[in-house]
This record gives structure tokens, C-alpha cells and sequence, in this order.
């Protein structure tokens, strides 16, 4: 078998640490998350991957913040059978494998270096569709067949861009889209900061690139208010194994002191028209 050379960096080569991460949890045997897509990828792709991301100590965390993505889309494909999933900065995530009802339309967007990747790797089929550009440009909006439903995803996608940028995806989504719901995840300001102040890996060196959009319990009122957003809620993380991703995480998530907090999942529902 030709294994694949992703030839990534920066931004991009994200996509690679958070599937590495995947498959490593769906590797155990007590996995929380069942994604032999993932295991298979990692062995198509040449890249040093534990020597560049270390041995997984976040591979349960990242698989408990994918599951709640997981739920909230399986609860609208049950709602909308052959409705739209517009995955935003898609990269190699595999949810569109494991979330599938036979039916769902799914179109994935990213830079065109990670689609690139990607379409070596998961060519598109019947139902889904790979479009290159910044999920900045609205060039996207126009391929979308919003008449059955549409939710849209940003996972690993928002951090990475500056607050005007997200308030504008935002806002954009929300007019095009209405009565849709985008879901995302939103990383806390004191966590950007002291992800850089920390030393980098011994495993390669790798340092995620900055944090350039973050959230505290401002910046939340602030999207919350935006035009079009009708409702703006925490998606709480699934349990997982041991005390802290058992019990006390997925309790922190439920708890508005504690979860601007935290890594947290986010459910913007847009107004209908």
C-alpha cells in the first residue's frame, strides 16, 4: 500500500494531531469512541506521528469533545433524514462515517492544501462534496441545498480565526441559514494564554499554531447577541473513563460559573426567516 506524504504546516497540519488523537482512543480497548476510519488513515499517512505529537496524553479529551459533536448531529439527522451537514475546516475528521443514515448530504470545507489531503484519502461520493476555500469566503453558501434542513459544524475551526472573522461567519451563516443551527467549539482565553507560555513538546517540538479567537463570559454576550442568533447553548460532553472524564468534567460543562471556563462545545441556533 502507497502511503500518503500530507506535506502540511501551520493551520493545516492541525487536522493531522486531532486525527491522530482519534485513533489512538479508538485503538484501546475500551475506547469511548469507535472510529476505525480514523485507525486506518493514520497507517495510510507518512508522517511521524508520535514522534511528533508525543503518546497521547489528550486522546480520550479530544475523542469526549468529537462525541459531542457526534450526538448533536445524529439528533439532526434523525429530525432531517436527508437534510445537510455543512462541516466547516472539515480536514480528515471522519464523522460523516460514523454519524451516516444512508440518506444525510454532507458538504466539507477547507483550505485547499487540507482538501487536497483529504481528497487522496476520502474521495467524495453520491452524498458528499469537498469544497476548497476559507470558510471565511461565502462562495460556499452557494453549493448548500438548505430546502431539508441544515446544520453546520466548526469544529477545530474557530479558534483559529480573529474575533471579527468569527463574528462574521457567524452572522453570515445565520442569514443564509435560518432556523439552522452551527455548532463549535470555543477555547478559553486563559487557556490560549498559557498554551503558549507552556514549553513545547519533547515529542518533536510540535506547538499548535495560536489561539487567535477566544471566549470568556463577554465574548459569549457578544455571539449570543449577534443578528440572526436566536439561541445559544452548551452541548455537555459525553462520560468517559475515570473520575475526571466520568464525573467531574462532564459535571463542570453543566455549570455556567465554571464552563467559560473550559474547552467548551456551543450550539448557536439561527432565527427562521
Amino acid at each position: 500500500m502507497t502511503r500518503v506524504d500530507p506535506g502540511l504546516e501551520g493551520v493545516p497540519e492541525t487536522l493531522l494531531w486531532t486525527l491522530y488523537h482519534r485513533a489512538l482512543e479508538a485503538r484501546r480497548p475500551d475506547a469511548v469512541l469507535h472510529d476505525p476510519v480514523a485507525v486506518e488513515l493514520v497507517d495510510r499517512i507518512d508522517y511521524p506521528f508520535a514522534e511528533r505529537f508525543g503518546t497521547g496524553g489528550l486522546s480520550q479529551a479530544q475523542a469526549l469533545r468529537v462525541l459531542a459533536f457526534d450526538r448533536e448531529v445524529r439528533r439532526f439527522v434523525q429530525q432531517h433524514p436527508d437534510g445537510t451537514v455543512v462541516a466547516l475546516g472539515e480536514g480528515l475528521e471522519t464523522q460523516c462515517r460514523r454519524v451516516d443514515n444512508g440518506q444525510v448530504r454532507w458538504i466539507g470545507v477547507d483550505l485547499p492544501e487540507a482538501v487536497e489531503v483529504r481528497r487522496r484519502l476520502l474521495p467524495d461520493g453520491p452524498r458528499r462534496r469537498t469544497i476548497a476555500c476559507s470558510a471565511l469566503d461565502e462562495a460556499w453558501m452557494d453549493a448548500v441545498d438548505a430546502t431539508r434542513g441544515v446544520l453546520l459544524t466548526a469544529q477545530g475551526l474557530l479558534m483559529y480565526l480573529d474575533p471579527p472573522g468569527v463574528h462574521r461567519v457567524i452572522e453570515r451563516c445565520a442569514a443564509r441559514f435560518p432556523g439552522a443551527a452551527l455548532l463549535f467549539d470555543a477555547v478559553p482565553r486563559w487557556l490560549a494564554a498559557a498554551a503558549q507560555r507552556a514549553p513545547q513538546s519533547a515529542a518533536g517540538g510540535y506547538r499548535p499554531p495560536p489561539w487567535t479567537w477566544t471566549v470568556d463570559g463577554a465574548e459569549l454576550r457578544r455571539i449570543a447577541a449577534l443578528p440572526g442568533v436566536a439561541d445559544l447553548r452548551t452541548v455537555p460532553l459525553p462520560r468517559g473513563r475515570g473520575a475526571v472524564h466520568g464525573f467531574l468534567l462532564p459535571l463542570a460543562t453543566r455549570l455556567p460559573v465554571v464552563r467559560t471556563a473550559l474547552l467548551t462545545v456551543w450550539s448557536a441556533t439561527f432565527r427562521t426567516a
